[in-house]
């Protein structure tokens, strides 16, 4: 695996919990890692706390926490025995804030969570805690939807390389790194897709702009061997021989193939960058990303450049 030293698990009652700690503790285990348990309890609504008036809501938090860490440590201790170096630790306040602040206190490498929605044809996979800390966190994050399998059969990265662009360039190689570690180490089949189009191509179509079908052709034809090259220089810098890999070079819109080819493929896995430019020192969450994560039912690891400025403060 790559480099993951101080991992960050967000622990939570459901189905899932089980095989997502499962894969959080042999992940530790393979990197050597730090791994931290963290549970958070938010604060009483209103309502409630208006009817409980025998104990005080700072003592009823407090109370919830005692317990809650108590549960958190029965986890802990046969990890302790197996050799991980592991801990607990449970957080008061809006969960993904949270968990943010303990990242930045902490400098966590990565955040592990299980998804909070079933997916599938009923419902969205991804919450609002998951979207929130894809969208802020500073480190990566990634959302393990609950399987019976202990293994990643099919793995897909998707990448935008665009060498004039520095901070696209960043991205890219972090989500190569991580996706071609990931799939030597689950020995799974490696996809990777670019998504690409011709800006203007509808404006060239027709109207004012409209050109000759044979020059739209020939820019077509320009844009498709541009962006092959721009994939396959930045695919050169991977040594992918050994892995059994696909590569995707896919024409339209990324919000509708991905998610297209995610199911096409049976994928388990996808490795994606969540962010764009915003035009001052931080980053947000990009619509394309947004709108894949709406429309996809498998796990997913997101990651953001080196730079990346959280707009969480301690």
């Amino acid at each position: 695996m790559k480099r993951f030293k101080k991992i960050l698990l967000v622990s939570r009652d459901g189905a899932g919990e089980r095989a997502t700690l499962a894969r959080a503790v042999e992940l530790a285990k393979q990197n050597r890692a730090r791994l931290t348990l963290v549970e958070v309890v938010e604060e009483l609504p209103l309502e409630q706390r208006m009817l409980v008036t025998a104990v005080a809501p700072q003592e009823l938090q407090k109370l919830a926490i005692e317990e809650r860490k108590e549960q958190l440590q029965s986890l802990v201790a046969p990890l302790l025995e197996d050799g991980v170096r592991a801990s607990a630790v449970v957080l008061a306040g809006t969960p993904f804030l949270a968990i943010i602040r303990e990242v930045l206190r902490k400098k966590h490498d990565l955040v592990i969570l299980s998804a909070e929605g079933r997916g599938g044809i009923k419902g969205r996979l991804f919450g609002s805690t998951s979207l929130h800390l894809m969208r802020k966190c500073p480190c990566p994050v990634w959302v393990m939807k609950p399987t019976r399998s202990r293994r990643y059969s099919r793995i897909l990265a998707a990448v935008d390389p665009d060498p004039s662009d520095p901070v696209r360039t960043a991205v890219n190689a972090e989500i190569l790194d991580l996706a071609t570690s990931l799939a030597r180490l689950e020995k799974s089949a490696l996809h990777l897709v670019h998504v690409w189009r011709l800006p203007g191509e509808g404006m060239y179509r027709g109207g004012r702009a409209g050109i000759p079908k044979q020059r739209l052709k020939e820019l077509l034809a320009e844009a498709r061997d541009q962006t092959r090259k721009n994939l396959d220089e930045l695919l050169s810098g991977y040594a992918l021989e050994d892995l059994k890999h696909r590569i995707h070079l896919l024409k339209g819109k990324p919000r509708i193939l991905i998610p297209a080819l995610v199911q096409t493929e049976q994928i388990d896995l996808i490795v994606m960058g969540t962010v764009c430019r915003t035009g001052i020192p931080g980053f947000v969450i990009g619509n394309t990303a947004e709108n894949v994560l709406q429309q996809v039912d498998c796990s997913v690891l997101t990651v953001k450049p080196d730079g990346f400025v959280t707009p969480v403060t301690l």
